[in-house]
């Protein structure tokens, strides 16, 4: 993945796994609430090293950002099995941190503006893309979503 992520010049982040970015020279390492402290990872990344947090309330959000979270991945936005915390907790993140915040779970291709309307800077799907008949067409899908919510964010002065 590293080497493929290289030669097409994309950001290529290890869920997790701290120790599995810095051997494969990962461009930085997300870590859930339940992974190796931020504040212990930050003392060992590298300088430039990404390093994002899971985060699915407003307190985890801004103690990820007080310890130098590089992003945010906030969710679960949509139903995925466990508790939704809904577009208004992922849009009152949104405004109240200054670091990039993804949001994550349950999104597809109907609802990803939704996603980005709220304030998130991206979104992160798995399920829809990896279940589809065509991987290709369903990524594709979200891409166009995602391109016209921002467009029309940018158009209403956003």
């Amino acid at each position: 993945m590293r080497e493929i992520t290289s030669k097409r010049g994309k950001t290529f982040i290890v869920n997790d796994r701290l120790d599995i970015a810095l051997s494969v020279g990962a461009d930085g390492v997300h870590l859930g609430q339940d992974d190796l402290p931020l504040s212990a990872a930050r003392r060992i990344i590298p300088p430039g090293m990404l390093l994002g947090v899971s985060a699915r309330n407003l307190r985890e959000a801004l103690q990820a950002q007080n310890f130098g979270a590089s992003y945010l991945g906030v969710g679960a936005v949509f139903p995925t099995g466990t508790k939704p915390i809904g577009l208004q907790s992922l849009a009152e993140i949104c405004r109240s941190v200054e670091i990039p915040v993804v949001g994550i779970g349950g999104i597809n291709a109907a609802n990803a503006g939704q996603v980005i309307r709220a304030g998130a800077a991206g979104v992160a799907v798995i399920s829809y893309i990896v279940g589809a008949p065509d991987i290709a067409a369903a990524a594709r899908e979200i891409v166009r979503e995602v391109e016209d919510a921002r467009l029309s964010l940018k158009q209403k002065g956003y």
